[in-house]
């Protein structure tokens, strides 16, 4: 912990969902986009104000999985555009206006459904990644894989962003499964944590876990640290959790809104963060169900 910790911003979809933005599925995210875009440049503001270091720009659900195949065709770069203006415009007006540094971070979510790795399908992605990576280009400093299930939606990531031929970093951020962790975890696909850090090492700049309970997160760091063992390369480590209710057998994404677990105050996260820090995790903050009082709270680990 100290003074090189750097702390994410918060669940975007539910902190839009809270405020009172147009939210509901399929479209997630991607609705207040559609319909209301200005509380999503308030959202940015919010987790900002909070004290967040990077922000992710809001094109997690601006997929054919969340907006269909065709409306995605018809409108998905402008969306994407859209959310990386936004992201970029916050950080200009409050971090610019306070002399802080900001960090605007694109997405690069699953394409296909999260936690799906079996649905990914690898003939599409190249170009859906590309559009997303064209469109928010002019606004990131750096880009985020997010949610990745599987080995070869990692590849397709690192593929897309090194077509770009830019100097912006990659961080990939894995999730893993939310049964209750025994000594190890697994991606969602089954693949080995150490084969995921050995795929993506020496491509990315940071490993982290999202979008999963934060007991499995704890135990996949663990394994990340082992498999990176003396990190010549410096890769940073990582993780921003939900906070969503166990899922009921045969949940699918898509298909409901989680509730979130009570227990999960900011005070309590930001213990929980701490032992990961303890442990050399310098890049933390939240994903679904965290909202801007928790990243408030995460700012205490940088004393």
């Amino acid at each position: 912990m100290g003074s090189d910790m750097i702390v994410l911003d918060g669940g975007m979809g539910k902190h839009l969902e809270r405020s009172g933005a147009p939210f509901r599925q399929p479209e997630w995210s991607a609705l207040a986009l559609l319909e209301d875009p200005d509380t999503v440049y308030q959202a940015h503001v919010d987790f900002i104000e909070a004290g967040a270091d990077v922000i992710i720009v809001n094109s997690y659900a601006v997929v054919p999985f969340h907006l269909g195949d065709e409306r995605f065709a018809a409108r998905g770069h402008e969306l994407a555009t859209l959310a990386g203006r936004l992201a970029r415009q916050a950080v200009d007006d409050v971090a610019g206006s306070t002399g802080e540094t900001v960090r605007v971070a694109g997405s690069l979510p699953p394409l296909f459904g999260s936690y799906e790795p079996d649905k990914f399908r690898p003939r599409e992605a190249p170009a859906l990644y590309d559009a997303l990576v064209q469109a928010q280009a002019p606004f990131v400093d750096l880009w985020m894989g997010e949610t990745v299930s599987s080995i070869r939606e990692a590849e397709a990531i690192m593929a897309a962003v090194d077509r770009r031929d830019d100097s912006a970093k990659l961080w990939m951020s894995f999730t893993v499964p939310d049964d209750p962790p025994g000594e190890l975890v697994t991606l969602r696909s089954g693949e080995s944590i150490a084969a995921a850090v050995d795929a993506v090492r020496g491509r990315v700049s940071a490993i982290l876990f999202n979008c999963s309970p934060p007991e499995a997160i704890g135990v996949g760091l663990r394994q990340v640290h082992a498999a990176l063992a003396d990190n010549p390369e410096g890769v940073l480590v990582g993780a921003y959790a939900n906070a969503f209710v166990e899922k009921e057998p045969g949940y699918a994404a898509n298909e409901v809104v989680l509730d979130r677990r009570a227990e999960l105050t900011p005070e309590h996260y930001r213990d929980m963060c701490a032992g990961w820090a303890a442990h050399g995790a310098t890049i933390l903050g939240g994903c679904c169900q965290m909202f801007p009082e928790h990243i408030s709270a995460l700012t205490d680990l940088r004393s």
